[in-house]
Formats: C-alpha cells, structure tokens, sequence
C-alpha cells in the first residue's frame, strides 16, 4: 500500500522570491515561527493552567507545534481554526485524535457556538493584520470565551522612546522583506485594542525579537534541527537571499520590536 503523500505547504505554488516569509522559512525546515520562540510560549502555557476541564480553540495554529504541546496536557477539547485549506489538511493528518477538530475557517468568523471555550490562544497572526481584522478576531474570540475564560497572544509589538515616530518605517521594511503586511502594535496599542475589546489584561511578558538568530534557532530547533534549516537555506540562493534580508531588518530594528507574550480574561458578569 502505497504511503499518502503530505499535503504541501500554503503558497507552494508560489515562486520563492513572492512567497510569504512565514511560509518561506516554513518550507526550509523551521518549525517554531513564533517571535518569542519556544520559550515564550512555553511561559504563556505554564501560566494559562490549562487542564482537564478546559475546551481550547487555536486560531491560525500554522505547522501545530503549540497545539502538539497544548495537547500534551490533556485538555477536554481541542478546536484549531486554520483559514488555509491545505495547512487545515496537514493539521487534520499531523494533530488527529477523538478531541481535536480542524475547522477550515477565519478566525474572525469560526462558526464556533457562543461560549465554548476556556481559553482561546493566538500567537503570531494579529500582527499581520489591519486594526479591523484585529478587533473583528479579539471581539470574536470574546464571543467564544466564557465568563473567566482566557486569551493568549504572542505577537510583535513596537517599543522605546521613538517607536510611534518609527512605526510607519517599521511595518514598511518588515512587510517589503516577508511579503506580507505586518502591523505590530505599541505596548500601550496591544492594551488598548484589548481593552476596547472588553478583556482586562492580567499578565503581559517580553522577550527579544530574535527568530532568525543563531542561539534562538538551536534553543527552538534543537542542533540538528536547526543545522538542516541552515543548510536548506544556504544551498538555494533566492531563499538565501530572502532569509538573510529578513535577519537584515529584524536587526536593523532590534531595539524597537519585541516579541510580546499577554494573558487576558473575559470579566465575570457582576451580581447585584
């Protein structure tokens, strides 16, 4: 019996100087596309609790390396809503099990029913987004929370004294090199968009912005992980050149970005 084939990668169509970065890297063997890294999620974990009791719903999971450590910890229910049809398909084959569904749907719009999830969790796509789409995915993620229940994010955010002023320069260069449109927010614009969303933000963690570099690579691949990665990209010159530009700008703007990790609740109606 002849083995079924693994569905490709989104935007494999497309030739390696147009595809999405996010993607790109994806393709040479980088499996932890966060900007915090492993590290950082791992952290957000630890502090969501997330246990037996609790119905979890991903939104743009990407390759499932959060969801394959979520699920490690055995939660009730498992929900991963993946707009791209073909990377729903790789999640469907890599992530199967009696508690887990794969939904081919926006985040903005799951169809998911009212109030049926603990905790929510969304990391590296708000970022990618125009402020509509952002508030149009937190205020459905809201919808999808009970009362109490939790919000994870693990974004990019634009920080320091000059960061308003370097924004526009910021999400220009970024999206010139990933071929996509990257809108980080300021600390303060991640708390207010949440804030006018109706959640309160209980826990807010930083680390540096360093997907691309060598000690962050090896820590989120492991060496041999990262060493194949390094070869793929060295041996193709477009996703060399690609890659190297996305480190170039990553760097170039070191001390503005952050990768920003938040925690925020959905309040509990108050009795009167």
């Amino acid at each position: 019996m002849s083995a079924i084939p693994t569905p490709a990668f989104p935007g494999e169509g497309l030739s390696t100087a147009k595809m999405p970065g996010h993607w790109l890297l994806a393709r040479a063997g980088k499996r932890v596309l966060r900007p915090g890294g492993k590290e950082l999620t791992q952290r957000l974990l630890k502090t969501l609790h997330i246990g037996t009791a609790d119905d979890v719903v991903e939104f743009a999971p990407g390759l499932g390396d959060t969801a394959e450590q979520v699920l490690r910890l055995a939660p009730h229910s498992y929900r991963l809503v993946e707009r791209d049809p073909l990377a729903a398909d790789r999640l469907q084959r890599r992530l199967a099990g009696e508690n887990v569904e794969v939904l081919n749907a926006s985040a903005e719009s799951s169809g998911l029913p009212d109030g049926c999830a603990s905790v929510v969790i969304a990391e590296a796509m708000l970022t990618m987004q125009p402020v509509r789409v952002k508030e149009q995915i937190l205020r459905e993620a809201f919808r999808l929370l009970r009362p109490g229940g939790q919000l994870c994010l693990h974004e990019m955010a634009i920080v320091g004294t000059e960061a308003e002023h370097l924004r526009a320069e910021i999400e220009g260069a970024l999206a010139l090199e990933i071929h996509h449109g990257v809108r980080p927010e300021t600390l303060l614009g991640w708390r207010t968009l949440l804030e006018s969303c109706g959640f309160q933000i209980a826990v807010r963690m930083q680390a540096p912005m360093a997907l691309l570099e060598p000690q962050r690579l090896i820590a989120d691949e492991g060496i041999l992980r990262a060493a194949a990665f390094l070869g793929n990209v060295f041996t193709d010159s477009e996703t060399r050149r690609r890659v190297t530009a996305m480190r170039a700008v990553f760097h170039r703007y070191r001390d503005y970005l952050s990768a920003l990790g938040l925690i925020a609740t959905k309040p509990v109606a108050k009795e009167f």
